[in-house]
């Protein structure tokens, strides 16, 4: 009887572990990220319905003050005081409307702003922390190793209104936007999870930033997606199930009378991902496949399997779609070319289900 509950006791624990284990980001703390990330960016046009929907979604004014002004160490103090503006310009006119916004707690000035000494000593303890355990010396640049130290993680974070977790999530969030900071976001990716978070909720957040259009560079941790250059994120990610990455070959273009009449791309999805039912019109689609495995269909047939070497002729006015298979990454070449019976267009439709997809896999 006691090997029993001793085993309960076991399954019990293993469920709430597992459980712990697979915690998802909040709404705020994504809500908080994405304004992060569009700070980074300069993107003020995207930032203040962002700062709207953050407010909404439980962040506070100060938390979004803190944010706006720690970035400025990442991206510069003219994005900083930009978004700040912005926050300010919001809170304006949703109290015109008659909203009032959730302040969260009182600023309080960080001891270490008034005493040198103690900022260099936290800031060290902070950073070390930060990187693993280990004591991290710029020894080249004396005057960066003193900043970083003193300023950046002591002055800085010494800020009473975000989490040590929180505060790394959005500074992954800004550098997965700033084009040549890879190895910083490398870094503090490792960062935030010595931090606080766990390694599944730093690449959650990398996925949400990809598939929602914020990041600017790679910054989920892949499997190998194929040989071809990946790209940027997709502009079309909107119509794709999953995380698709968008790369011209190069700009070579068949005209005829100073119109275009092929574009060429590659297209990379990742595991699981796949575009929306969807027809071309006026234009015929060529799919050379290159790595990876994948699938196509068209609307009343079989799937087909896709594999390297494969070529897939797609004639215009026809519903189709593809994308990666559940557990490998696909990457094909793309030959839109018009055939001039009508002004070429994609008319997007409905996704393809879940229940459709992995039925397909069962099969």
């Amino acid at each position: 009887m006691k090997m029993k509950k001793l085993l309960l006791l076991i399954i019990v624990l293993t469920m709430v572990m597992n459980t712990s284990a697979q915690k998802t980001l909040t709404e705020r703390q994504l809500n908080l990220c994405a304004c992060a990330s569009l700070e980074a960016q300069g993107d003020i046009e995207r930032l203040k319905p962002a700062i709207s929907r953050a407010l909404d979604g439980g962040v506070t004014v100060n938390e979004l003050k803190e944010t706006f002004s720690q970035l400025y160490a990442y991206a510069g103090f003219p994005r900083s005081l930009n978004a700040l503006g912005i926050l300010a310009r919001v809170l304006d006119e949703r109290k015109a409307q008659g909203i009032d916004d959730n302040e969260g707690k009182p600023f309080e000035r960080p001891a270490v702003w008034d005493n040198a000494e103690l900022a260099l000593r936290q800031g060290t303890e902070v950073q070390t922390k930060m990187v693993g355990g280990t004591p991290f010396n710029y020894d080249f640049c004396p005057q960066d190793d003193y900043y970083l130290k003193s300023h950046l993680f002591g002055d800085i974070f010494a800020g009473n209104q975000l989490s040590a977790a929180d505060r790394e999530l959005v500074t992954v969030a800004a550098l997965s936007s700033l084009k040549g900071a890879e190895s910083q976001l490398a870094s503090h990716k490792a960062g935030a999870v010595n931090m606080g978070n766990s390694k599944e909720q730093v690449e959650e957040l990398c996925r949400w930033l990809s598939i929602n259009g914020y990041s600017q560079v790679d910054c989920a941790a892949d499997a190998e997606a194929g040989a071809w250059d990946k790209g940027v994120v997709n502009p079309y990610n909107q119509y794709f199930t999953g995380c698709s990455y968008l790369a011209n070959i190069r700009p070579v273009n068949i005209s005829e009378g100073g119109e275009t009449l092929a574009n060429y791309q590659n297209v990379t999805f990742e595991p699981g991902c796949r575009n929306n039912w969807h027809i071309h019109h006026g234009a015929h689609q060529l799919l050379i496949c290159v790595s990876g495995k994948g699938w196509y269909q068209e609307w009343g047939k079989e799937p087909v399997e896709l594999l390297p070497g494969m070529i897939v002729d797609i004639p215009d006015e026809v519903k189709h779609w593809h994308g990666a298979q559940r557990d490998a990454w696909f990457q094909h070449l793309s030959c839109i070319t018009l055939t001039g019976t009508e002004k070429e267009s994609h008319e997007w439709l409905e996704p393809v289900s879940d229940e459709h997809y992995s039925s397909i896999h069962e099969k």
